[in-house]
C-alpha cells in the first residue's frame, strides 16, 4: 500500500513550484547576518525554497520590535543576490500592535510598501492577510490587494489564520484566486481537519500552509500533550527508523489537501533532518490512529 505522505512539490499559483516543507522565519531574530545566512541556505539546500515571514515578527521571541526579521532578511538578500533566485519569499502584513488587526486600505498599503523596503526587494511573491480584520469590508481589502497585484508590488496573494467564511467573503471580490491559507494545523491541533479549513482548500485548490506543525515543540519535548498521542507516534517513529517530530511532518503532509509544513528550526541539523519526514510511510490505520490518540475518544 503507498504512503499518504505527500512529497512532491506543492502550487502556488503562478509561482514557481514549493517544496513540501518550508522555512519559517518567527524565530529568526539574531542580528548575526552570518548565522542568519547560514541557516536560509541550509533551508534551500534542503529543498525548502518557500521562506515565510511576516512584518511584526520581531516583536516577540527575543526580537527587538515590529519589522526586524524582515529587516534581517532584507541586509541578507541584499549582500548575496543570488539568493533572491532561489527563494519563492512570502511575507504578511495586517497586525500592527497594540491595535491590533487592520486591513483597511491606506495601512494594508502602507504595510505592504514597508515591506518591501524592509525586504530589499522589488516584489513579494505571496503577500498574505496575517489575521482577519473584522472591521474591513473584504470588498475594501480585495480593492487594494488588486491594486498591488496589478502595480506589480505582488504576484499571489494569501490568507493566514481565516475561517472558511472569511476566505470565501475575501475571494468574492478578489479578481485572482487565494493560492494559499495559514491555518494552525499539526498531530496536537486536529481543528482545520473539522472546521471545513481543509475541505475549503481542496473544494477552491487553495494550498494550506501549516503553521505549527510541531504544536510550537510540544511534539518534540511531549510538554502538555496526551500521553496516548505520544505512544502511537513513539511507535510509528521506531517502525520507520526517525524520530517523532519527522512523524509529526508526515501527518500534516498525510492530508489530502496536501498542505505544506512550516517549520521554524534555528538548528541546522535540525532543519536537514526534518526531510526524513518525507520518505515515511503512513496507511490510513496510522493516521487515524494519530486522530484518534489526540482527541482522546474514539472515532464514531
Amino acid at each position: 500500500m503507498s504512503s499518504l505522505v505527500q512529497s512532491q512539490q506543492r502550487s502556488l499559483g503562478t509561482l514557481d513550484p514549493v517544496g513540501p516543507i518550508a522555512y519559517g522565519q518567527w524565530r529568526f531574530t539574531d542580528e548575526d547576518l552570518t548565522v542568519g545566512q547560514a541557516l536560509l541556505e541550509t533551508a534551500l539546500d534542503s529543498g525548502m525554497n518557500l521562506i515565510d515571514t511576516a512584518d511584526v515578527y520581531g516583536f516577540d521571541w527575543g526580537g527587538t520590535g515590529f519589522g526586524q526579521v524582515e529587516e534581517i532578511l532584507g541586509r541578507i538578500l541584499a549582500s548575496s543576490p543570488g539568493l533572491r533566485d532561489r527563494i519563492v519569499l512570502a511575507t504578511k502584513g495586517g497586525i500592527m500592535p497594540p491595535l491590533p488587526y487592520d486591513s483597511s486600505p491606506k495601512y494594508l498599503r502602507s504595510a505592504c510598501e514597508a515591506s518591501l523596503e524592509r525586504l530589499q526587494t522589488d516584489v513579494i511573491d505571496l503577500y498574505q492577510i496575517h489575521r482577519p480584520d473584522m472591521f474591513a469590508h473584504p470588498a475594501d481589502v480585495a480593492i487594494t490587494l488588486n491594486a498591488l497585484r496589478d502595480e506589480g508590488k505582488i504576484r499571489e496573494v494569501g490568507v493566514s489564520n481565516h475561517t472558511p467564511a472569511q476566505v470565501a467573503a475575501l475571494q468574492a471580490h478578489l479578481e485572482f484566486p487565494i493560492a494559499t491559507n495559514q491555518p494552525e494545523f499539526s498531530a496536537a491541533q486536529l481543528a482545520p481537519m473539522r472546521d471545513g479549513t481543509l475541505d475549503q482548500c481542496m473544494e477552491l485548490m487553495i494550498t494550506p500552509m501549516a503553521w505549527s506543525p510541531l504544536a510550537g515543540g510540544r511534539l518534540a519535548t511531549g510538554e502538555d500533550l496526551r500521553p496516548e498521542l505520544l505512544d502511537v507516534l513513539d511507535g510509528l517513529a521506531a517502525r520507520e527508523g526517525v524520530d517523532r517530530t519527522q512523524i509529526a511532518l508526515a501527518f500534516v503532509l498525510a492530508h489530502p489537501s496536501a498542505p505544506i509544513a512550516i517549520i521554524g528550526s534555528q538548528n541546522p541539523d535540525r532543519i536537514r533532518s526534518s526531510t526524513a519526514a518525507l520518505a515515511v510511510n503512513l496507511d490510513r490505520n496510522d493516521v487515524y490512529g494519530i486522530v484518534q490518540a489526540s482527541e482522546g475518544v474514539p472515532l464514531p
